[in-house]
């Protein structure tokens, strides 16, 4: 099973956005990427503008979406396996996750001013960097909206 990376913040914070930048930047060092949407809405599948169907247009080869009762996923593959989730993610390096902000996998949050307050990881044990356009220190590395490379250099260096 692939290291398994949440991206987390309140709706709007730019999570789906840094995930179209951070894939390709991923995939362009070598690495095999997959992404899970979580959502809480009915699932709407491969529509032009929707979250799902932005992962995939920025190169993720697979992109699963959760919401209760359902499972979604797209998988680029000759002939998909269907004998268990493990089974999908079982060729990739890593998964980005988008949202499933109380599981215990490791995190970075999206902090935006406009969107939201204050951070939803503060004290979170599993916070490993900050995305964000404000000073703030939560004892983590922190970056730009745009500082794509030296997150992807953080992931690399840590999981790979």
């Amino acid at each position: 099973m692939p290291v398994i990376l949440s991206i987390v913040g309140k709706s709007g914070s730019g999570k789906t956005t840094l995930i179209e930048k951070l894939v390709p930047e991923l995939k362009r060092r070598g690495m095999r990427i997959g992404t899970i949407k979580h959502s809480a809405h009915k699932i709407e599948m491969d529509k032009p503008g929707k979250d799902s169907w932005r992962h995939k247009q920025a190169g993720a080869d697979t992109v699963l979406v959760v919401a209760p009762q359902t499972i979604a996923m797209v998988k680029s593959l000759p002939s998909p396996k269907l004998d268990g989730l493990e089974k999908y993610f079982d060729d990739l390096d890593l998964v980005l996750t988008e949202g499933f902000k109380s599981g215990p996998m490791p995190k970075i949050e999206v902090f935006r001013r406009a969107a939201h307050a204050e951070p939803l990881c503060r004290g979170d044990d599993q916070l490993i960097a900050l995305v964000t356009d404000t000073a703030i220190d939560l004892g983590v590395p922190a970056f730009g909206l745009n500082d794509v490379v030296q997150l992807a250099d953080l992931i690399e260096e840590r999981f790979s």
